[in-house]
């Protein structure tokens, strides 16, 4: 079918920008290279390198105080963020109150450490959550302009959760606007930079969380994940994240709210440093949804079988995976099957291929309601005041419009999306949900990759805008998926891989995760820039 002159204006408009950005992009060079220079502080109070579980255990036995420990982690903080712009908001007073509380329960408490840890699991453990979710007192805006003063009554369920378990939330972190991009930027905090390289994303929209967890000022934190967006942000961190199976973990008191069928793709789930904290963690965010997954069932890996999918099959629309990126996968099969003696079974899955375009028409469809989601158009809307994306794209070139160009660009491709999917892509989405579910069972792991590029540097996703297909897809499929760190690239980037397990099947990709920690070491402290902190090997 032929464009219509309207159409073929804006192909013309978004390639003369993709060719600004690129040339943008490539004379900032120089400046990338600067940043490479800017290392982050290394780590030098013990306290920031224990789990949530072992700072848990020794506040309940009085080794060292709750007080203490959120003091090094505001200490941390205050270290590192003016560099990498992670925490937007902090409640660091009211933190150290809550922990001197903490501390005093502690004191009088006669029932021992083992009612404490029955009761308070996280007691006096400090954690910080994505500002998407609300957190009382602290703003909940989503990088959007027009919600700049919106401040939260009261707490997410989940936050409340964490908080009913002991924890102690420092502050909020950045994300993108509205939650829908890859990085984490927007023009109501600025832009959130990687730990391990300032001229690189943090990725999105977690990437707040992802950030200050990697560069050590958070131990554990909430995300949320509608596309990758708890994944991608470990991945670029290197840190651990699980996207859990969808139903389990309460999604309310975050905006935007999903809608039509978003409802059963978004999921908030755990991000933290220490694959010993996952299970832990999603058991109390869960509160009791979680008695469905078993999560105190063993798992013996042994038993386990695994496959490995080295790539999507070879869209047109994603970038090739790197070549750092499948040695590292392939370092991971050959560990299991001469540690474990499993046999991992390398598949390729020819639905893969469309994984974007799945997406993409699942997100625009209906719900059981019939009712269509709301627009990213209508979230942007000021007051009820509509955003023209043509308007906004010609004030963005000059420095004039409160939104991105992220943002921007998403409303320019809803304006030609279908809201019917094509029978072609519901075949290929029918195809696939049901030959993993079939391949994965009760006692299957996936070994796919995060994404197709390491760490890229800022603003470099407009020109890549579906790479995010890789972990987009198994929200559409309902799986559930963890993140696992594995070691730093040859640039000191971190490398990973997602675990991917069949739906309530949570247990088994996060025992596999931290058998893979042990192996491989997890997450590296990125102020040191030693030559051993960069291995890959196990």
């Amino acid at each position: 079918m032929a464009l219509t002159l309207f159409e073929r204006l804006l192909v013309w408009i978004l390639r003369t920008i993709v060719r600004i950005l690129d040339c943008f992009l490539s004379l900032t060079a120089t400046q990338r290279k600067s940043d490479r220079s800017v290392r982050l502080p290394p780590i030098t109070n013990p306290l920031l390198t224990a789990t949530a579980m072992q700072l848990a255990r020794r506040i309940r036995r009085k080794e060292v105080t709750s007080v203490e420990v959120v003091q090094a982690y505001i200490d941390r903080i205050q270290e590192v963020n003016p560099i990498i712009n992670a925490v937007v908001k902090d409640r660091f007073s009211a933190a150290l109150q809550e922990a001197s509380q903490v501390d005093k329960l502690i004191e009088e408490e006669t029932g021992g450490e083992d009612v404490l840890e029955d009761r308070l699991p996280l007691l006096g453990v400090p954690f910080t959550v994505k500002e998407a979710f609300a957190l009382q007192g602290m703003p909940n805006s989503t990088g959007l302009m027009s919600r700049k003063f919106v401040i939260s009554p009261n707490d997410a369920p989940t936050v409340a959760l964490l908080k009913r378990a002991g924890a102690i939330p420092l502050g909020v972190t950045n994300c993108s606007e509205l939650c829908m991009w890859l990085e984490s930027h927007n023009h109501l905090y600025g832009i959130t930079r990687n730990p391990y390289d300032l001229g690189r994303i943090a990725g999105g929209s977690s990437g707040g969380e992802g950030s200050i967890l990697g560069a050590g000022g958070s131990v554990i934190g909430v995300g949320s994940d509608i596309g990758g967006s708890i994944r991608m942000p470990c991945f670029f961190n290197g840190i651990f994240g699980h996207k859990p199976t969808p139903g389990i973990v309460p999604n309310e008191g975050q905006y935007p709210p999903a809608s039509g069928q978003q409802l059963g793709f978004l999921c908030t789930g755990p991000m933290c440093r220490y694959a010993e904290d996952l299970m832990p963690m999603l058991k109390i965010m869960g509160g009791s949804n979680t008695e469905r997954l078993c999560l105190s069932s063993e798992v013996d890996l042994k038993t386990l079988r695994f496959f490995s999918v080295p790539h999507d099959g070879g869209s047109p629309l994603v970038s090739p995976v790197d070549q750092q990126l499948v040695q590292a996968q392939k370092r991971v099969v050959e560990h299991l099957e001469a540690e474990l003696g499993v046999r991992v079974q390398k598949l390729n899955i020819p639905q893969l291929k469309y994984s974007f375009q799945i997406w993409g028409a699942m997100m625009a469809s209906p719900g059981k309601d019939g009712k269509p989601p709301t627009t990213f158009s209508e979230l942007m809307a000021d007051r009820g005041r509509r955003v023209w994306p043509l308007w906004e794209l010609f004030k963005w070139m000059f420095g004039l419009s409160d939104h991105t160009m992220a943002a921007i660009g998403l409303t320019l491709v809803e304006m030609f999306q279908s809201a019917r999917p094509s029978s072609f892509i519901l075949k290929q989405r029918e195809t696939l949900q049901k030959d993993l579910e079939e391949l994965l069972g009760t006692d299957g792991v996936l070994l796919y990759p995060s994404h197709p590029h390491l760490a890229p540097h800022h603003h470099h996703p407009l020109l890549t805008p579906f790479n995010f297909s890789y972990t987009g897809i198994f929200n559409i499929l309902g799986l559930p998926v963890t993140q696992c760190p594995l070691g730093l690239s040859k640039e000191g980037l971190p490398l990973g891989v997602q675990l991917v397990a069949g739906k309530m099947q949570d247990r088994i990709c996060l025992a596999t995760a931290v058998y893979l920690e042990k192996a491989f070491g997890g997450w590296r402290d990125p102020g040191k820039g030693s030559t051993a902190s960069r291995s890959t090997a196990p």
